[in-house]
């Protein structure tokens, strides 16, 4: 019972005070913002076209039908620009490469440290990449496995290992990127806000133009526009309708 208490009195529980005087929902809110901002989607320009890997999407058309196109990926310079942007300092613990059939895999532990509490998190991540064989080999011919296939294998799979685990942070590092059954984080934008932010949100979310985008825009007050909620929705809402205009 002695542990408990001591325990208790050490936890980073918020006090009554603390509440009222609205200390712990600062960080509430700043962690919102951040949680705001790791779920944009990423710039068009930084999205790349895979040369192999295709996926299924609706086709505009054949009513019902969909079309193979290639996927959609984020480059490991910029996954790497992005980390030390936004978490600054960030590390990556390699913990197995094992062969699995004839592929080098890889699991690492990505940490990065939230700039908000400062406390260290971490994602776990996968990934391989075949050895390469000589010309018309069969796969599993391990005779005609290439010299140098370990060398440039294995590092490719850390690769693959570091984005999967930083997809796992959230939209600006590729998660759902190739997905059809998107999720939206418009409702982490009302928490925490005003009668009046949670308006100018919604109405946001309907403007399916950038013209009334920003005719709308330009009538808020000054006090609104600075709100940084609001700004990352405005930001949101404009990338959206500006992707959804160049597919169109």
């Amino acid at each position: 019972m002695e542990n408990s208490n001591n325990e208790l009195k050490n936890s980073s529980l918020p006090t009554i005070a603390e509440l009222y005087d609205d200390t712990d929902l600062a960080v509430i809110r700043k962690k919102n913002d951040l949680n705001l901002l790791l779920n944009q989607k990423p710039k068009p320009t930084w999205l790349l076209k895979h040369p192999f890997a295709t996926k299924e999407v609706p086709d505009p058309d054949r009513k019902g039908k969909t079309k193979k196109v290639p996927i959609d990926y984020i480059s490991i310079q910029r996954v790497e620009w992005l980390l030390t942007t936004v978490f600054q300092d960030w590390r990556v613990e390699v913990q197995t490469v094992q062969l699995i059939a004839n592929s080098i895999a890889v699991t690492v532990r990505l940490h990065y440290q939230d700039p908000v509490t400062k406390d260290w998190r971490w994602q776990d991540g996968v990934g391989a990449n075949p050895l390469q064989t000589d010309k018309e080999a069969g796969a599993a011919d391990w005779n005609a496995i290439k010299s140098n296939a370990v060398m440039i294998g294995l590092p490719a799979a850390k690769t693959f290992a570091v984005k999967d685990a930083a997809e796992q942070i959230g939209k600006l590092f590729g998660k759902d990127m190739n997905r059809f059954d998107d999720i939206a984080y418009s409702n982490l934008k009302g928490q925490f806000g005003s009668k009046e932010q949670d308006e100018v949100l919604e109405k946001l979310g309907s403007i399916d133009s950038t013209e009334k985008l920003f005719e709308y825009w330009a009538d808020l007050p000054k006090g609104i526009q600075e709100n940084k909620v609001i700004n990352a929705a405005f930001n949101e809402r404009r990338t959206i309708i500006e992707q959804d205009t160049s597919e169109a």
